[in-house]
Formats: C-alpha cells, structure tokens, sequence
C-alpha cells in the first residue's frame, strides 16, 4: 500500500471532531478504497483542554491555524474554521504557497475568494475541494462537475439552508408564529444565537453563488445574487398559501435567461406547488434539484448540515486526493471562467402573491384594482378574510403573468394610500414543473 495520505486539520468544532471520527471507524473501508490510508498528523484548535471524544495521541497541536499550515508535516490541510476573511482565509493561501492541497466546508469563502484561490491551486497542480461547503452531506459539486458533466444544465433550483426550511415547515405544521419557531430552532441547536446568517438568507446565497459557477461555468459572483430571508414569512402567509393551493420555501434559483444569455440567481422565500419534489422535503433536510439539456431533472436531497453529513463530504474530497483524482475546482479551469453577465430581477416575468392589510371601508378594493390596472397588473384569484379587532382585513391577491417591475411600481402607488395599514407582503410564485 502506498505511502498515507497526511492531513491537518484546522477547527475541531462540530464538523473537525466528526471528521476524525469518521476517519478512525471508517478507516480500513477508506484505505481500501483509495489505496492508502488517510493519517490525522496535526490539528488547530482554541481550546487544547476541551474534551472532544477524540484520541489525539501523537498528533500535532497548533494553537494558530496559520503557523499550522505553514508548519505542519501534512499533505493536505483541512480548513474547517469558517468566514471569508481572517483566519480562515489566511490559512488557505498560507497551505496553498506551501504547494499543499485544500480541503474546505467554507463557502463564505469560495464565495468571495474562490476564483482567484482556485487560479492559484491550479496553476502549481493543487487540489482545491469544497464538497461539504454546499449542502452537507449531499454530494451535489461532484454530481454537477462529474456525473452530469456531459450536459448543459438550464436550471438550479435548491433549498440551501436547514435553518429556514425547518422553520417554515415547522409554521405550516403546527401554526406557530415566526419567532417562536425560530426560538425552537435555537433551542435545538437548528439556528445559532445570532441567526441573521441563516433567516437573512446569506448562507444560502454564499451556496448559490458557488452552484452557479459550477453549473453554467462563470465565475462566482456573490454581489449578483438578489437575497431576502424568511423574518417577513408570517403563519398567515402560510396559510393563505395553503388556501391557494401552494407551499412557503425559501429557495436558491440560478438560471441562463434566454432572451439576454445572462444568468439569474436568486435567494428568496417563494409559493410552489405541493406536486414538485422540493415542495415535499421538509425539516433541516436540503435538496438541489439540476436541469440539463440531455439528463432532465436530477434530484439530490439530504441533510444539509451535521456532524456526520458534513464530515462525510469531507471525506470524500480526501479520498479523491488520496486516489489521485484531480478535476478543476469548478468543474472548467478557473483561468477559462466567464464573467458572470446578471440579468436584474425587476425583469423577471411570473405569477405572484400578494397580501394587503388594508382598513375595512368602501373604495379600498377600488384603489388597489385601479394601482394594479395602471401598471398593467391583471389579477388571477382574490381572497378577503373577516374583520381583525382592529376592523382591518386581510386582502390577498395571485396574479397572472407581469413583470416584477409592473408589479413594484403598483405596491408602491398602493403604499401611499392611507387605507393600508402595513407595507404589502409580496412573494414570488414559481412555476418548477
């Protein structure tokens, strides 16, 4: 058998610690199936005396991740430390001008910084792998890169983040409102204290950004992904959503537009329809569903986050490094990546939701029919509910087809009218049939 793969990883968190111990249970199967074993040789971590289940015995400690990468007798290094700049970032170009591989779950990263770090693994004939920074344990980066590598993929859609898929699953099912969700999902471990990263939806633009460049070959472009989160989802809306016929997700989507050739991304809660498959994955489960021109529709799903799910797709990027398997790290040379050309949302046409609160008295559907007829907004279905305590209502409207664009300027004549007690709720309805 072949000299041991030697590693050094950086973060001993969730993610560092399960990845040791996958290692070690699993090691006779990994070394079997990559002709050598995989060799723990040093780790960075704050706090040497936390007890992490882990036998650590003969294997070198660095208090600096930094000063490990560029110490450590290892052929790759491991960064399981997170964020896009800092430390994080400095310890994989530290490893990297030291001619070691790169093995990361950090997508913040490779959203702002994975092209040129990718020109630089390239050019001295390094692997710079990212399995577990995408979707956990689903191994989407190789089935986008690898198993589909012979179509052109048309669309990406996903549910990108555990936290918000949870959260809205966990409203439709029992009622709750928002924060209370959100406070159990804290509870649970699901959401961190401060979770603005996750409800905000930047964690799954950082994902999304990463898919797109892999998908349609341009470089990441994280500035061109329209965000919104999931704080202005209220039960209401999932409700009236249920009423409609539809479901509440917040979804990562990334398309080639075919009138101008640039590419759409997007983050966003948006309704779909219970018959699609990402209507159906609930939970902090994620799912990615790819679009190619000769495959159709493939759909992977899994759990997006863990110990396990994640330690497993790093794993899997040491056992292609082991075994010598090399492809470029998004999927073409960094060197050929096209510039991202994006495509701005107010062009978007579809069918949307809209929910008004508005005062109960005569005139008011008046006012809102006419803002909608101005803009050439044709409305689908209307649904009015009973008086609040406050003798307001609930005005929800489905449109037909028009221009985001259309329909912003008439929310905007709307919210001048001091019949409306609140700005209106819009979401956006996506066809994925």
């Amino acid at each position: 058998m072949n000299q041991p793969l030697r590693i050094a990883i950086a973060g001993l968190g969730t993610v560092g610690a399960g990845t040791v111990k996958l290692l070690h249970t699993n090691g006779v199967a990994i070394a079997a199936r990559c002709g050598r074993t995989i060799a723990v040789t040093a780790v960075s971590a704050r706090d040497r005396k936390k007890d992490r289940g882990l036998n650590l015995t003969g294997v070198a400690w660095f208090d600096d991740p930094v000063e490990m990468a560029a110490k450590a007798e290892a052929d790759v290094i491991v960064e399981l430390i997170g964020g896009s700049e800092g430390a994080a970032r400095q310890t994989v170009e530290t490893a990297l001008a030291r001619k070691l591989h790169v093995v990361t779950a950090n997508k913040a990263l490779l959203a702002h910084h994975g092209v040129a770090l990718a020109k630089t693994a390239e050019a001295a004939g390094l692997t710079l792998a990212y399995e577990a920074a995408v979707a956990g344990g689903i191994p989407i980066i190789k089935a986008l890169r690898e198993g589909l590598a012979g179509n052109t993929i048309q669309r990406i859609t996903g549910i990108l983040n555990g936290t918000c898929n949870y959260i809205l699953s966990t409203m439709r099912a029992t009622g709750r409102a928002f924060a209370d969700v959100l406070k159990e999902a804290q509870d649970l471990g699901y959401a961190e204290a401060d979770p603005a990263f996750d409800i905000d939806g930047v964690d799954a633009a950082h994902k999304l950004a990463i898919l797109t460049s892999v998908a349609f070959g341009t470089q990441v472009d994280i500035k061109s992904v329209h965000v919104e989160g999931i704080r202005h989802v209220s039960s209401l809306d999932i409700q009236y959503a249920d009423e409609f016929g539809y479901r509440i997700k917040l979804l990562g989507l990334a398309e080639r537009d075919a009138q101008t050739g640039g590419i759409v991304q997007r983050v966003y809660p948006c309704l779909i329809t219970p018959d699609v498959p990402l209507a159906r994955v609930d939970g902090v489960f994620n799912a990615v569903v790819a679009e190619g021109d000769f495959v159709g529709k493939s759909v992977y799903e899994g759990r997006g986050a863990g110990a396990g799910p994640t330690s497993s797709a790093v794993v899997a990027d040491l056992i292609d490094i082991a075994s010598g398997r090399r492809v470029p790290t998004f999927g073409i040379p960094a060197t050929q990546l096209q510039k991202l050309v994006s495509v701005p949302l107010d062009q978007h046409v579809g069918e949307y939701y809209v929910r008004l609160l508005v005062v109960d008295r005569p005139g008011v559907f008046a006012d809102i029919a006419g803002a909608f007829r101005d803009e050439s907004v044709s409305m689908e279905s209307v649904l009015q509910r009973g008086r609040t305590q406050n003798a307001n209502v609930n005005v929800v409207i489905i449109t037909h087809n028009t221009q985001e664009a259309n329909l912003l300027r008439a929310l905007k004549s709307l919210q001048a009218n001091a019949a409306l007690v609140e700005p209106p709720h819009m979401m956006r309805i996506e066809n994925l049939k």
